[in-house]
């Protein structure tokens, strides 16, 4: 049995946050897991932008629903979706992720929440568990699922070494060169035929 597992943003949808940074004119917010590996650190880092700003999880939200996937990406996962399994690993939050999984006809999300005060302030979060991309696959694998993992950010790469199959798509420059050793698909033509050899009798 073989099922896939997905990055959202930067391989379905555009960065959530870069998004906000870009409506909010705040350029500190534009850095993402591709700028810094850490991701408690960088979480920390934006809600204390946040919150400077007094900006609301109603605010994030508002921007989220003018945002749509990127061109191909529906397409492409329906593709997918009909020769296989698969499942959207993320570190965004289910607080987020409600209208870009309805744009993407409802696949199968794992993600994170946000804990939020009185006055729909993000004062923090809750991850399902530390590294959660890497042992959902691990976890997937030791139910007997052979695993593709795909992804675009330094978070993305340990469940991408875990699996049995993966692939970068449209990473950036300095992961790239710093992950040779791993495929790299441009765009989802490409990324069809990584999957398409994954995806073969012979694997």
């Amino acid at each position: 049995m073989r099922i896939v597992c997905l990055d959202l943003e930067g391989v379905l949808v555009p960065e959530i946050w870069i998004n906000v940074s870009k409506k909010t004119g705040i350029e500190t917010l534009k850095l993402t897991t591709r700028d810094v590996p850490d991701y408690d650190e960088l979480m920390r880092y934006r809600i204390n932008i946040l919150n400077e700003h007094k900006l609301s999880l109603t605010d994030i939200q508002d921007v989220i629903a003018t945002m749509e996937p990127f061109p191909g990406a529906l397409e492409f996962l329906d593709w997918l979706r009909q020769r296989t399994q698969v499942i959207i690993l993320s570190d965004t939050f289910t607080e987020f992720a409600q209208p870009l999984m309805r744009a993407l006809r409802w696949p199968t999300l794992f993600c994170n929440n946000l804990k939020i005060d009185a006055q729909n302030m993000i004062v923090g979060y809750s991850l399902r568990m530390h590294d959660g991309k890497m042992h959902a696959v691990k976890a997937l694998q030791s139910i007997g699922f052979t695993v593709f993992a795909a992804g675009d950010s330094y978070n993305d790469l340990s469940m991408i070494r875990q699996a049995d199959a993966g692939a970068l798509f449209k990473a950036p420059d300095t992961i790239v060169l710093e992950q040779q050793s791993l495929p790299h698909a441009k765009n989802y033509d490409e990324f069809k035929a990584l999957l398409i050899d994954f995806l073969s009798p012979s694997m």
